[in-house]
């Protein structure tokens, strides 16, 4: 099975395609979607789309796994965040995907063992199971990886590295 995890955001949106054969995770590729703060917000909401669009059709995945909105303080950041989930949301319907959502907290869950995990210790997780010579960056990648990896121990895989 191929999943893509995808870390929503409107400056950047982090993306992890990972393949699971048998017990094996295996990465495909990771990377970001940038947008420029000068854009208008339909402009970025846009190239997010037809960015995961393109990701879609080049990776083929069976599952689309998203991090969903955890409260924050910054009200305009949540609702822009929001937005930008709201097209990746689109753009794995349009395609005819699975979609699942997952937590902060259920990923630092499946990935570290323990939900209140720090940030490094999720992506010196992601590093070791997906077989990795360093740290995926950026941050926002490693994120959509250890999101993809949460998706894939939801559906009670193992990590084999070979």
């Amino acid at each position: 099975m191929i999943i893509l995890g995808i870390d929503p955001g409107t400056a950047i949106t982090g993306f992890g395609v990972i393949a699971h054969e048998g017990n094996h995770l295996r990465r495909i590729t990771y990377g970001v979607v940038r947008t420029e703060a000068g854009l208008a917000l339909a402009s970025r909401l846009s190239r997010i789309y037809r960015q995961i669009q393109t990701i879609i059709q080049e990776y083929r995945p069976e599952v689309v796994a998203v991090e969903e909105l955890f409260f924050n303080k910054n009200v305009r950041t949540a609702l822009a965040v929001g937005q930008a989930r709201g097209v990746i949301l689109l753009a794995a319907e349009t395609a005819g995907l699975e979609t699942v959502e997952y937590t902060p907290l259920q990923v630092k869950q499946a990935v570290v063992g323990y939900g209140r995990a720090e940030k490094q210790q999720v992506q010196e997780m992601v590093r070791m199971l997906l077989c990795l010579p360093e740290i995926p960056k950026p941050d926002d990648a490693a994120d959509a990886l250890a999101i993809a990896i949460c998706h894939a121990h939801s559906r009670k895989l193992s990590k084999v590295c070979y």
